[in-house]
């Protein structure tokens, strides 16, 4: 798992954050979901109970992030299977990579209904015995959410159709269709139902490509300047920023810091020293996710260095 990929797990599992984000994809940012009935799903546990073999195990496993939500609203309690999968790059293939995950949930879930008929033989009929699955017994609806980190503009598929080749117009109304649940940085045209500072995340990802941008949102935005240490660094590996992070401070005034930066003329973006700057933040990085306990494969591949010369900045 490469550092970005373990960040992004580490962040968005945080339960405060799963349904902040959540509930702006799904609810328009109304608080629906609430952190307290979240509840991680241990896939490994559940599949071990199912009998299946290693090799299924290993694969769902490879699902980044699943949560089990209890959800009241409109007088109603539902409950629902969350799954998010974190891009840091574009993922030419992610619908079907997603539909894959949501069909191993729902097969799952027959598997577990089919096992306990099994134990206390309750199954009536021939029809039910055949799959294990009777007319009362009912699905656990599963949603998965890709949130994409990076600062591009997304131009992958959004649903299986896009990934079609020319088709037969007759043919497609028998082909079902998969389309997945995406956030992009760069879409996002309201920042203000987010509940926690992956708005400011987001905010910096939107703008990273442009300093003078990046500057008026830092200058216009008060949240700001109480961002808390987690986010910062979140926003430095996935933005490229080198927001300085003392390591006794658990809130940062990211609005003070940038404005150091630019006054030392080491802003996002300067043409001028652009290189050393690089080196400089790609140092910084290194350092960091060394102390995090990341491999040196992983730390070489997230700030883009060949391993021999991480490893001399790591020793020096």
């Amino acid at each position: 798992m490469s550092a970005k990929d373990s960040m992004a797990k580490e962040y968005f599992a945080d339960n405060a954050r799963f349904a902040d984000l959540c509930n702006n994809i799904l609810y328009g940012g109304r608080e629906v979901i609430l952190p307290e009935n979240l509840k991680e799903r241990d896939t490994t546990e559940v599949l071990t109970a199912l009998g299946l073999d290693k090799k299924t195990i290993a694969v769902q496993k490879l699902r980044d992030i699943f949560k089990n939500a209890s959800i009241k609203y409109t007088g109603k309690s539902y409950v629902v299977l969350i799954g998010v999968e974190n891009q840091s790059d574009i993922h030419y293939s992610i619908p079907v990579k997603n539909m894959f995950y949501d069909v191993m949930a729902y097969g799952n879930q027959v598997k577990e209904t089919a096992k306990k008929h099994r134990r206390e033989k309750d199954i009536a009929t021939s029809d039910e015995f055949l799959s294990g699955f009777t007319k009362e017994d009912k699905l656990i609806p599963v949603i998965t959410i890709t949130v994409y980190l990076g600062t591009k503009e997304w131009d992958g598929p959004r649903k299986l159709s896009d990934m079609f080749g020319d088709v037969d117009e007759e043919l497609l109304p028998f082909i079902p269709d998969y389309r997945i649940n995406l956030l992009a940085p760069r879409e996002i045209t309201d920042f203000t139902g987010f509940r926690t500072s992956i708005r400011q995340l987001f905010e910096v990802l939107q703008n990273a490509y442009d300093k003078e941008k990046m500057q008026e949102v830092l200058q216009n935005d008060e949240k700001f300047s109480n961002v808390d240490r987690e986010t910062v660094e979140a926003i430095n590996l996935f933005a490229g920023t080198d927001i300085d992070i003392d390591e006794k401070e658990e809130v940062i005034d990211m609005c003070k810091a940038w404005e150091e930066q630019k006054n030392e003329g080491r802003e996002l973006g300067r043409e001028e020293g652009r290189e050393e700057g690089r080196i400089r933040q790609a140092k910084i990085t290194a350092l960091k996710l060394q102390k995090k306990g990341h491999s040196i494969e992983d730390i070489a591949e997230c700030v883009d260095f060949d391993e021999e010369t991480v490893k001399k900045w790591l020793v020096s």
